[in-house]
C-alpha cells in the first residue's frame, strides 16, 4: 500500500491527523483494541473509589498530580499524551486539547488583537515592548479561554498553553517561515523571546497564566519540503553557539515551561524523540522541568520519513522514551501495543502523563475559579482600544527607514496636492498578517491610512499596479453587484443547517449580498451558533470579459461549483493563507450557475468567495496615476502566500514555502522601474518577512521602509511614519544581502558565511542598521582596561540627542577578538538598548557584560574565557559600515579591554 504524503499543518484538527497516521493500520480497529483493554482495566479500576483528594487546593501540585495519575489505568495515561486529550470521566478529568497559537495574539480563536509578525517585531530591539505585547496576548488568551469553557467548548485552539515563540536562528534568508522568528541573532532572538516568555506565563507565586513553547529545538530552519526526512550535523561550536543559546536563554532565564521538538534529525535521531537533545541537554543541562511536545506529526516521521524505525508502535516507544512527552498528531495511541511488546514500561509513560497532569494543575485547571486570579480576566478586554493603541506602537517601533535622499521624509502635508499609492500589497489586509496570526477586528491597509492621516485637503489614489508574483493574485471578496438570485434579485440565496451536512430542512434561509463572512464564534441565531453547515446558489454576472481566478477560504472547507462543475479543491485553509483556487473564462453579462457549501467546527468559524481579475495591463493604471501625482508610495514584496510553512505556491522564485530567489517577484521589480521612469520621488514600502535583494531600488530610488507584516495598525503606523507624527528607529533583524550568490548552500547548516556573524562580503543592508529623521552623538565611552577571566565586564556611554527631532536610537554593543581567531564570531551582538531622547537631551547607557558572553567554543568542544586583548564597539549599528551606506545618523566608538590568563566554563 503506498502511503500519499500528507503535512499535517494542512490538517484543521487531530481527526485530519489521525486520518492520514493510521493509513497501514485502521483508526477504527485501533480504537476498538483500545476499547477493549480499556474495558478490562476500567472494570478492574471501578472496583475501587476514585479518591478526589486530588481537588484539595491545599496540597501541593505534585502530590495532587500522582494521586490522580496512580489511579489511571493504561490506557487513560496514553489517551492524555495526544494533543486532543480525552475526557476521564470517572476521575473528572475534562477534555483538553493542548494545540493552540499565539506567534503575534492569539491565533485561530475569533477576534483577537494582532500584533506585528515576530520577525517584524524583533526590528524594535525593544525588550519591554516584547513583555507587554506578552502580557496583553496572555490576558486575551485567558479571557477567551474561560469563555469557552463557559460554553463547554474544549476542543482546537481553546486551550491555555501555546506552542510559542519560534526562537530558531533564520540563518539564511531563502526559509519560508523565517518571518516566524526574531531574526538571525542568537542573543537577540534569547532575549527578545525571554521577555515575550515572561508576559505570557506571567510572575504568580502559584499560577502559570498561559504556558508558552520554545520552538523548534534544535537546529531547525528548512528547507522546508526536506523537513520530514532531513539530517543535520554540525560542528558542537555551531551547535553551542548559535544554535542553543536562545532555547537555552528561555528555559533558564525565562523558565519557559514548554519546549517542541523538531521535524528534522540531529546527528542521525528524530530531534522529537532525541536522547541527547531532549533528556541530556534539555533537562539534564539546563535543568528544564515543563513537557516536551512533538512538532505535528514529527513521531508519524520517525516511522516514514526518517525509517528509524519498522513500526508504529516502534516509532512510539522511540519518541516517549527519547524525551517527547506530548504526541501532537496520533502515533502515541500505539504505546498500548508497545508495552506489551516491551518496547517501553508503563513508568516511563507514567513520567509522561504527570508532567501534562502538573502543566494543567499550575495553569489552574482543576482549582475553582475564584482562587486564579487569571480566570477574572473579562472577555471585554479582547481587541480594547488599549490593545490596540500597543498594536500601533509596536508597528511603529518596528519601521526600520533604509534611504532618505535628501531628507525627502517625512512628507509635509501642506505641500502635497495628491499621492499616488501603488503596489500589490498596499490595500490588501493579508500583507499585514505574516502567518499564525489570528483575526483582528478592525485591520488598517497601508492605503487605509494614509488616507486617515492626510484627510480630504489631499487626494489619495490607488492602483494595484501588478500581481504579487507570477500566478499569485491579490483576492478580494467578490462584491454583492455581481451576484443575482434566480429570481432576479441582487445577491445570492442562502440555506442555513443547524448541521454539517446540510441535512433536513434549512433553519434559516435569506439573500446574503456576497460571501465575507467572519462569525468568530458569534451565533448567527440561537439555532446557528457551531457546527453548522451554508448552501449558497445564484448566478455570477461579469461586467466584463476576461480571465479569473476565483477561490474559497474557510476554516474547514469550501466547495465551489460553477454550472454544476467543481473548480475548488474544497479546502481552503486559514492556517497558513491557503485558498482552494480554480481558474476560468468569463463573459460580460453571461449569467453562470453558482453553488457554494461551507460547513463549520467549534473554532474559528469564517467563510469567504474571492476573486481576482488575471489579464489585466495594471501597470498602465499605476504610471498614468503616478503621474498626475505628487508623489508615490509604492508598496511591494511578499506575503504569507508565497513564504511561509510547506506550502505550495507555483510562482518564479518560490518552492516550498521557501525562496529560491531572494530579489522582488519579477512582476514588481518592473512596476516600480516603470514607475521610477515617471520621474516623480518613490517613497518604497518593503512589506515582507524576510530579506529583499533590492540592488536597482536601493540605486534608484529616493527613500525606502521596511515595513515588515506590521499587523492590524500596519497602514496607521506607515502612515505616523511617512508624515513625521512618528520618527522611525528601528533595526533590521537580518542581514540584507546582494544576491543569492553570497550565501552558502541552503541545506548546509556549518555558520561559515552566514549571517552578521560569519559573513565577510558587503551585504546590501547590514544586521542592526537603520536610519532617524534625526541624529545622536555618541561620547564617553568607558570600560576596564583588563578582567580576569571569570568577572563581569561593565561598559558605559553618553549618548546625545544632536538633531531637531525627538527619536528613539538603539544603542548597540558589539565583541571583537582582536586576533582574528577563526574560531569566533567578526563580531558579536552582545547588548542592545532602546532610548527615547528629546533634541539636546543625553542618556547615560550602561551594559554589564557576563563571563559566559565573553566565552567561546574551543577545538576541544569545551567552553572557555582566552585571555587575550578584545574590542568593544558602541553605537548606532555594527562596526565597519558607517559611511558605506547612503546614509547614517549615528556613530560607533571603539575601545579595547584585555582578559587575564583563562578559565574552562564547566557548563556549556
Amino acid at each position: 500500500m503506498k502511503l500519499v504524503y500528507y503535512s499535517v499543518l494542512e490538517a484543521d484538527s487531530l481527526e485530519d491527523v489521525q486520518k492520514r497516521e493510521f493509513k497501514f493500520f485502521p483508526f477504527p480497529l485501533l480504537l476498538l483494541l483500545a476499547f477493549l483493554l480499556t474495558n478490562v482495566s476500567v472494570s478492574i479500576a471501578q472496583d475501587a473509589e476514585p479518591d478526589f483528594s486530588f481537588l484539595d487546593t491545599s496540597k501541593p501540585f505534585q502530590e495532587r498530580v500522582d494521586i490522580l495519575v496512580d489511579q489511571m489505568t493504561l490506557s487513560e495515561k496514553v489517551s492524555q499524551l495526544m494533543n486532543d486529550a480525552q475526557a476521564i470521566p470517572r476521575l473528572k478529568v475534562p477534555q483538553y486539547n493542548w494545540w493552540n497559537e499565539c506567534l503575534h495574539g492569539v491565533a485561530r480563536a475569533g477576534y483577537a488583537t494582532v500584533f506585528p509578525q515576530s520577525i517584524t517585531v524583533a526590528a524594535s530591539f525593544d525588550k519591554a515592548l516584547m513583555g507587554e505585547i506578552g502580557t496583553v496576548v496572555s490576558d486575551e488568551a485567558r479571557a477567551k479561554h474561560h469563555e469557552f469553557v463557559r460554553n463547554n467548548k474544549r476542543g482546537i485552539y481553546t486551550g491555555l498553553d501555546f506552542w510559542s515563540p519560534n526562537i530558531n536562528i533564520f540563518r539564511d534568508p531563502r526559509w519560508g517561515r523565517g518571518h516566524e522568528t526574531y531574526g538571525e541573532d542568537p542573543y537577540l532572538t534569547g532575549e527578545l523571546a525571554s521577555q515575550f516568555i515572561i508576559g505570557l506565563q506571567g510572575n504568580d507565586e502559584k499560577y502559570l497564566k498561559t504556558i508558552a513553547t520554545s520552538k523548534h529545538f534544535a537546529v531547525h530552519s528548512g528547507p522546508e519540503p526536506l523537513r520530514h526526512s532531513f539530517d543535520v550535523d554540525v560542528s558542537d561550536r555551531d551547535l553551542y553557539e548559535t544554535y542553543f543559546p536562545a532555547f537555552r536563554k528561555t528555559v533558564k532565564d525565562a523558565g519557559v515551561y514548554s519546549v517542541m521538538g523538531a521535524y528534522n534529525r540531529f546527528r542521525g535521531e528524530s530531534c522529537s524523540g532525541h536522547d541527547f537533545l531532549l533528556n541530556q541537554v534539555l533537562r539534564g543541562d539546563w535543568g528544564f522541568d515543563g513537557y516536551v511536545v512533538s512538532d505535528c506529526g514529527a513521531i508519524r516521521d520517525i516511522h516514514t520519513g526518517h525509517n528509524l524505525a519498522s513500526s508504529e508502535q516502534e516509532a512510539a516507544a522511540i519518541g516517549i522514551k527519547g524525551g517527547c512527552d506530548l504526541n501532537c498528531g496520533g502515533y502515541y495511541a500505539y504505546l498500548m501495543e508497545a508495552v506489551e511488546e516491551g518496547l517501553v514500561t508503563e513508568e516511563v509513560i507514567n513520567t509522561a502523563v504527570k508532567r501534562m497532569f502538573l502543566a494543567r494543575f499550575r495553569l489552574g485547571m482543576f482549582d475553582p475559579a475564584e482562587e486564579v486570579e487569571f480566570a477574572q480576566i473579562p472577555t471585554g478586554i479582547v481587541c480594547s482600544d488599549a490593545h490596540n493603541t500597543l498594536a500601533r506602537k509596536a508597528a511603529q517601533e518596528s519601521m526600520v527607514l533604509l534611504k532618505n535622499k535628501n531628507n525627502l521624509l517625512p512628507l509635509s502635508k501642506e505641500k502635497l496636492k495628491r499621492i499616488a499609492v501603488i503596489g500589490p500589497n498596499a490595500d490588501n489586509e493579508e500583507s499585514l498578517l505574516g502567518n499564525y496570526h489570528g483575526t483582528p477586528k478592525n485591520p488598517v491597509t497601508f492605503l487605509e491610512g494614509i488616507k486617515n492621516k492626510i484627510g480630504p485637503k489631499v487626494e489619495v489614489v490607488y492602483a494595484e499596479g501588478a500581481h504579487l508574483a507570477e500566478g499569485v493574485h491579490n483576492l478580494k471578496p467578490i462584491p454583492s453587484a455581481y451576484f443575482q438570485t434566480e429570481d432576479g434579485k441582487q445577491g445570492l440565496k442562502a440555506q442555513y443547517f443547524n448541521n454539517t451536512k446540510w441535512e433536513g430542512e434549512p433553519v434559516l434561509e435569506r439573500i446574503d449580498d456576497q460571501i465575507n463572512f467572519s462569525w468568530q464564534h458569534q451565533p448567527i441565531s440561537k439555532e446557528l451558533i457551531d457546527n453548522f453547515s451554508i448552501r449558497w446558489e445564484g448566478y455570477l454576472v461579469p461586467h466584463s470579459n476576461g480571465d479569473f481566478e476565483l477561490a474559497v477560504f474557510s476554516k474547514r472547507g469550501m466547495k465551489l461549483l460553477i454550472d454544476g462543475k467543481e473548480i475548488s479543491n474544497g479546502k481552503g485553509s486559514v492556517h497558513e493563507g491557503r485558498y482552494a483556487t480554480g481558474k476560468l473564462h468569463l463573459e460580460k453579462g453571461e449569467k453562470y450557475k453558482i453553488t457554494v457549501e461551507y460547513h463549520s467546527d467549534e473554532s474559528n468559524a469564517l467563510a469567504k468567495l474571492l476573486w481576482a481579475r488575471t489579464d489585466e495591463n495594471k501597470v498602465q493604471e499605476a504610471v498614468q496615476l503616478t503621474e498626475k501625482s505628487d508623489v508615490a508610495i509604492v508598496v511591494l514584496g511578499l506575503s504569507q502566500r508565497l513564504e511561509g510553512e510547506s506550502m505550495d505556491v507555483a510562482a518564479e522564485g518560490f518552492e516550498g514555502g521557501d525562496r529560491i530567489s531572494i530579489g522582488l517577484p519579477k512582476q514588481q521589480e518592473e512596476l516600480l522601474k516603470a514607475i521610477q521612469q515617471t520621474g516623480k520621488p518613490i517613497i518604497l514600502v518593503l512589506n515582507a518577512g524576510s530579506a529583499l535583494a533590492i540592488n536597482w531600488a536601493k540605486d534608484n530610488v529616493e527613500a525606502i521602509l521596511s515595513a515588515g507584516y506590521p499587523g492590524e495598525e500596519g497602514g496607521n503606523a506607515l502612515a505616523d511614519v511617512i508624515f513625521g507624527d512618528y520618527n522611525p528607529g528601528g533595526r533590521l533583524p537580518i542581514t540584507y544581502y546582494q544576491s543569492v550568490d553570497d550565501l552558502p548552500p541552503f541545506e548546509d547548516y556549518d555558520m561559515e558565511g552566514r549571517t552578521y556573524r560569519y559573513f565577510g562580503g558587503q551585504p546590501l543592508y547590514p544586521f542592526g542598521y537603520g536610519l532617524s529623521y534625526t541624529e545622536f552623538e555618541y561620547s564617553d565611552l568607558k570600560l576596564p582596561a583588563a578582567i580576569e577571566a571569570g568577572e563581569e565586564l561593565k561598559v558605559s556611554v553618553s549618548v546625545k540627542n544632536v538633531g531637531e527631532r525627538d527619536g528613539d536610537e538603539v544603542v548597540q554593543l558589539y565583541l571583537r577578538d582582536v586576533k582574528g581567531s577563526t574560531l569566533r564570531p567578526l563580531r558579536q551582538l552582545e547588548g542592545f538598548e532602546r532610548i527615547h531622547l528629546e533634541p539636546g537631551q543625553s542618556q547615560e547607557v550602561e551594559f554589564t557584560l557576563t563571563p559566559r558572553q565573553l566565552s567561546m567554543i574551543n577545538k576541544q568542544s569545551k567552553r572557555v574565557i582566552e585571555n587575550g586583548t578584545f574590542e568593544i564597539y558602541v553605537g548606532g549599528e555594527q562596526p565597519g559600515f558607517t559611511g558605506t551606506l547612503d546614509a547614517t545618523t549615528t556613530e560607533v566608538l571603539k575601545g579595547q579591554f584585555k582578559v587575564n590568563k583563562s578559565l574552562v566554563i564547566e557548563d556549556l
